[in-house]
């Protein structure tokens, strides 16, 4: 389950340059505009799939709402946790925010 739900996590942020240009991607994550991305941003704003997957609103991705309907529960909190390691993860110079160049390399 763990490897399942880590997978989709590094996937994730793929997904989501591949809709866009990094630079939309970045200006939508800013939330307050500064030019980096802070942890409670990346989280904010990566949770929103969260959000779209958990169909009944309950915080808890249950096995039919995961992707494939497969692996077990995950909780909001689980979630956010991996998403959190995976900042800490794209922050290569650990400043405690994200540049744009970080935020286009895949995660270490």
């Amino acid at each position: 389950m763990r490897a399942s739900l880590a997978a989709l996590l590094l996937w994730l942020p793929v997904a989501v340059l591949a809709q866009g240009a990094t630079s939309d991607l970045f200006r939508a994550m800013d939330a307050n505009g500064d030019g980096r991305i802070s942890e409670p941003e990346y989280v904010a704003y990566m949770s929103q799939g969260f959000y779209r997957l958990d169909r009944n609103h309950d915080g808890i991705l249950e096995q039919d709402e995961l992707p494939g309907g497969r692996g077990k529960p995950v909780t909001l909190k689980e979630w956010q946790d991996n998403l959190r390691r995976e900042f800490h993860k794209l922050d290569r110079n650990h400043n405690g925010y994200l540049s744009p160049q970080e935020l286009a390399q895949p995660p270490r």
